[in-house]
């Protein structure tokens, strides 16, 4: 069985008992965990270690939180406040883990499903958003990764422009990747909100939403937006139900044409921030 998981944010207790849940075998079943998998949570160290322990039978996305992690490790960034990450900077396997976390992925098209953290823009189809995931995947992995995560953030460019290039170029797609929640027709992203999806600012649309969206048709699967709750269309599935707010880790079980919704409870209750 293939499984769809929404973010866990460090929350390995949820992770075990929603595996223990479904009666996960790595021997004969596949986890696609959606990204954010660490931070904000009680246990950042142990669920990377869980992750690792599940081998070839998980397959893991970057969320904004995980690329967070590896500039703070890199001495890029500063831990914030709310951080949960100082089990993972003091671990003795932290290059280990840091070098695994790289290796882990940006999208996926799998089982007829796109999976990514946060979503995509109108303009991009399904060839588009492979592509310029493979792009921040290489470079994530490359030697000069300090480097990179140096000129990473930033909120520009806020538009798609396929003549967009270099630097430019990789962090619209990880801002795309990772954080995009409204944008509008022509591609343009916002940061700002982060309410559900009727608080869209005036001429935004939620990314699923847009107005020609290329990829239309393409089955998605995503996290990241903790606000929307449960979302479970024929050709969506939206997998962050909050967690570490208190709310349900969610899992989707794909089995050919049929899937099935499994939730566990979330004990770590955290004030959103």
């Amino acid at each position: 069985m293939n499984y769809l998981i929404g973010d866990l944010q460090g929350c390995c207790d949820a992770l075990d008992r929603l595996l223990a849940e479904v009666g996960f075998s790595p021997s004969r079943d596949h986890a696609y965990v959606l990204g954010d998998l660490i931070n904000r949570g009680p246990a950042s160290l142990q669920t990377l270690r869980r992750l690792q322990e599940l081998g070839p039978s998980a397959t893991c996305l970057l969320g904004n939180h995980d690329l967070h992690f590896l500039a703070v490790a890199h001495g890029v960034r500063q831990a914030g406040r709310g951080d949960t990450l100082a089990d993972l900077l003091a671990a003795p396997d932290r290059p280990a883990l840091v070098d695994w976390l790289r290796q882990q992925r940006m999208a996926v098209h799998e089982h007829g499903w796109l999976m990514v953290h946060a979503g995509v823009v109108p303009q991009w189809d399904l060839a588009t958003t492979l592509q310029l995931a493979g792009e921040v995947e290489a470079r994530l992995r490359a030697s000069d990764l300090h480097d990179f995560l140096q000129v990473m953030y930033g909120n520009t460019p806020l538009r798609w422009d396929p003549a967009l290039s270099g630097h430019d170029r990789l962090r619209f797609a990880i801002n795309t990747l990772t954080r995009i929640r409204f944008v509008t027709a022509d591609g343009s992203l916002d940061f700002a909100t982060k309410e559900a999806a009727n608080a869209a600012p005036p001429g935004h649309h939620p990314w699923f939403d847009a107005p020609g969206r290329q990829t239309t048709g393409v089955p998605i699967a995503f996290g990241h937006w903790s606000t929307l709750g449960l979302v479970n269309r024929p050709d969506l599935l939206a997998l962050d139900t909050g967690c570490i707010w208190g709310g349900q880790l969610t899992a989707v079980r794909l089995h050919g044409d049929t899937r099935e919704v499994i939730q566990v409870q979330c004990e770590q209750a955290q004030k959103p921030g």
